[in-house]
């Protein structure tokens, strides 16, 4: 429990120094057992500690006394869709939001690295953050790749460790942005 918090706190404070996030956006989480933890509600990823970490069960209860993030829906759809999936960085970085905007179908995917580490990065049409529509959608996305663009919303990645879901995530963007340039 303490490691779980202890990751969250560590990643949550990195993606926002790399500008994968700002303000209030993006959230991360991991899976132990039937337990989500997940940043909660209201809280800011580069002052992120660890009582702004919610618990909640992959059922939807609330198992802290902390609201977990308005996102914990997406969350949960992604954890039983793929049950090998432990951790899930949602984020909101710039080129991939701007690709996601002109885009459809899928980002190109421009690098032998992108290609080995994600092989595909699909896109998933535009939901309401917070909402069970955006989570089914990215929920059926994520069935087939480990990184899923949300259109004019963000990023979703997936891993064994919250740590490889973090740099998948990184991945994607740079595929974003190198897509981005290229198209001048």
């Amino acid at each position: 429990m303490r490691t779980a918090k202890a990751q969250l706190v560590k990643y949550s404070r990195k993606a926002h120094e790399r500008g994968l996030t700002a303000a209030f956006g993006g959230n991360l989480s991991i899976r132990v057992g039937d337990l989500v933890f997940i940043k909660a509600t209201g809280s800011v990823m580069d002052e992120m500690t660890p009582e702004q970490v919610a618990v909640v069960a992959l059922d939807g209860r609330q198992i802290s006394g902390v609201k977990p993030s308005s996102e914990y829906r997406l969350h949960l759809a992604v954890y039983r869709e793929r049950p090998d999936v432990k951790a899930i960085a949602h984020l909101h970085p710039p080129y991939s939001i701007v690709a996601s905007a002109l885009l459809t179908g899928e980002l190109p995917i421009l690098t032998p690295e992108a290609e080995i580490y994600l092989g595909k990065i699909p896109i998933a049409p535009f939901r309401p953050a917070g909402t069970e529509e955006l989570a089914e959608v990215v929920a059926e996305k994520i069935r087939e790749a480990d990184a899923v663009l949300m259109e004019r919303h963000g990023i979703v990645t997936v891993g064994r460790s919250l740590r490889e879901a973090f740099y998948k995530a990184e991945l994607v963007e740079e595929s974003a942005k190198l897509w981005y340039l290229s198209r001048k």
